[in-house]
């Protein structure tokens, strides 16, 4: 109870008057609808008369068996949650039921339900995902492509068992309106598959009750999403996600009157949010790579379900759109990785592709390449992903040419990312990707980590110095706490703490700002300075300034770690390797192996020797997850001293 009303003040603590207000009234709304009123209590006629686009197109040369067994892994309830590689949900699932616990939520209430204790719902997250429902469009997909029935019946009978269990208010698939939009822009790729209102799947006075069954529940979803919008420190990809689950729901299915109120609001609203979420160099302002992808495709489904019913977005959205692209571009190596920077929940709003290997970067870029006739985009994805075509069709043709220079921008400065590099885009490529932007979005940074003055390091398209990922969400508070601290991260850590002050999963109280003091490139060498003040919180407040410079014809890397301070303070310095190098201490030096290509790393000005630290369960450090709930070990080099006053260290990265 304690720790339960600790959490309420310091989130109180990051409200403005104004948003306490608009707490207040969300709350006063929430329990006038548990107590019956403010509610959908009949939906009103569809008029089934009004016709409407399809945004979804059928693609070119796919592996159609690819689809059809991933549609009997769907029936037999075989489907891949996270770690559970096999959730085994059964034909019909137990929709309120987290499958990684077993755990059955209750069905009170949703909007009352506390889905962040998992004694009542387990893992929220394992719970929520397969109600999204990115599967069922599997088995849509798989009708599409071979118009055998019996997919259509699998899919009939798993909607209607969510029904049945997923009533109207009630249980943990009522309480979150992002959960809801996902939803519903799922639902929307299903009913354009299946054939619209005349889908085969309502034929008869069966398939009627079902199909207006089924629209009920569409009227009451967008209800609830307009009356339960995130608003102010929430308002961040939740608010976007909900609102485009309602514009792509207005495009739809315009059968109520309603219809031009939910297109105008949450149009405006995605008009709005796309411009204030992402900077204008095209980085998401959480602060997190994965959510970059999450919001893009809002953003664009959105704008494509509008187009194809004759609804523009302003040149200003598009063009954000492609900035966004850009940045992706630009953090890519060569290989296509990406940097794990800030949190990651493995959350996609749609799938569409069954293809063994797929990256939902080059995915984007690929679409890009063609809504924004990027040529660029294209050769960095290189391949056009069934994704791609489910959504453009024969669009994909028209782009006759699939190479072209890449020379895409390396310095956000309101992003406050910067990436460093020498023959860029080619097969000996060295790329630094230097994180000294905000903690995160809003007052409560929710999906920010500690690692000002981070940065990765891949060589030839191989990883080696890593952002380790995240791991844990609402549950595992040690995992949780070690993967978005300051330990987890290529940077220093003063005295044992954090760069910033965390108050809960999702809340900073205090936040490390960081910035920009000099970036420059010409063809010998680039550099980055750059520092942040989260240790001046300290009694003899410390700030850490790094200097980064990249020697091209040397591939030498030197690091300059410089503290500021006045009296003795411990300082350590970490550097995470990908778990796929082999790391081992030579003498003062650490060398990495990875592939064909090594660096090694030395520490010139401490009398520290190095350690190196793999799959330490008790303090904890040297873990690595590319998947939500799934680490494994992996190797770290810490190099730890005492300081007394201004001190300086110098890290040199020799790179083959």
């Amino acid at each position: 109870m304690l720790k339960g009303l600790s959490w309420y003040w310091s989130r109180l603590t990051c409200m403005s008057p104004s948003e306490i207000l608009f707490r207040i009234r969300k709350t006063t709304y929430m329990q006038t609808q548990r107590l019956g009123f403010l509610t959908v209590k009949d939906v009103p006629p569809a008029d089934l008369s009004v016709n409407t686009n399809n945004f979804i197109h059928l693609p070119n040369d796919l592996d159609i068996e690819s689809y059809v067994q991933a549609a009997e892994r769907v029936k037999a309830g075989n489907i891949a949650i996270f770690a559970l590689d096999n959730a085994n949900l059964s034909e019909t699932p137990c929709w309120n039921k987290d499958p990684l616990s077993g755990t059955v939520a209750p069905l009170s209430f949703g909007k009352t339900l506390n889905y962040r204790n998992n004694d009542i719902v387990g893992d929220i997250k394992y719970l929520w995902e397969p109600n999204r429902h990115l599967q069922l469009v599997t088995l849509a997909q798989a009708y599409y492509l071979t118009q055998d029935k019996k997919h259509l019946d699998v899919l009939q009978l798993q909607l209607t068992s969510w029904f049945d269990q997923c009533p109207y208010l009630k249980g943990p698939n009522w309480t979150s309106s992002l959960e809801l939009g996902i939803r519903l822009i799922n639902w929307s790729i299903i009913w354009q598959l299946i054939g619209g209102k005349d889908s085969l799947l309502f034929a008869g006075q069966q398939g009627e009750i079902f199909r207006q069954r089924w629209l009920d529940s569409i009227y009451q979803h967008t209800d609830f999403i307009s009356g339960h919008l995130s608003g102010y420190s929430s308002s961040n990809n939740h608010l976007i996600g909900e609102v485009a689950g309602l514009y792509v729901a207005s495009h739809t299915w315009p059968y109520w009157n309603t219809r031009s109120k939910w297109r105008q609001l949450s149009q405006k609203i995605l008009e709005r949010e796309a411009l204030k979420q992402n900077a204008g160099d095209g980085v998401n302002l959480e602060q997190a790579i994965s959510y970059q992808q999450f919001v893009l495709d809002f953003l664009l489904i959105s704008a494509l379900a509008g187009r194809a019913n004759g609804e523009t977005f302003s040149p200003e959205y598009w063009q954000r759109i492609e900035k966004m692209l850009e940045y992706t571009a630009a953090i890519m190596d060569c290989n296509g990785n990406i940097p794990m920077i800030g949190d990651a929940d493995d959350g996609y709003v749609v799938k569409l592709s069954q293809e063994t290997v797929w990256c939902p970067y080059k995915s984007l870029l690929a679409t890009g390449s063609v809504l924004f006739e990027r040529n660029d985009f294209i050769t960095k994805a290189g391949i056009f992903d069934d994704k791609t075509q489910w959504l453009l069709g024969d669009c994909t043709k028209d782009t006759t040419e699939k190479t072209a220079p890449l020379n895409f921008p390396r310095k956000f400065d309101e992003g406050g990312y910067y990436v460093l590099g020498a023959d860029l885009d080619t097969e000996n490529e060295i790329k630094i990707v230097v994180d000294a932007g905000p903690l995160g979005y809003q007052s409560i940074a929710a999906h920010g980590h500690a690692d000002a003055l981070s940065f990765t390091l891949n060589i030839a398209g191989l990883e080696f110095l890593i952002d380790p990922g995240t791991y844990a969400y609402h549950t595992q508070k040690k995992w949780r706490d070690y993967f978005r601290g300051t330990t987890a991260h290529n940077t220093a850590c003063v005295d044992g703490l954090d760069q910033s002050v965390s108050g809960g999963n999702f809340m900073w109280l205090r936040k490390a700002a960081a910035r920009c003091e000099v970036w420059q490139s010409n063809s010998e060498i680039d550099q980055f300075i750059g520092s942040h003040d989260g240790y001046t919180r300290l009694e003899d407040g410390v700030i850490h300034q790094r200097e980064i410079s990249l020697h091209k014809a040397q591939r030498k890397i030197m690091v300059t770690d410089n503290f500021v301070c006045k009296e003795k303070h411990t300082v350590e310095l970490f550097w995470h390797f990908c778990e796929s190098c082999d790391v081992r201490i030579e003498g003062s030096e650490i060398r990495a192996i990875n592939g064909e290509k090594e660096l090694s790393l030395t520490s010139a000005q401490t009398e520290a020797e190095p350690q190196l630290i793999e799959g330490d369960e008790n303090r904890p450090l040297g873990w690595v997850s590319r998947r939500y709930d799934i680490k494994v070990s992996t190797q770290v080099a810490t190099w730890r001293t005492e300081i007394k006053g201004n001190s300086s260290f110098v890290t040199v990265i020799q790179c083959s």
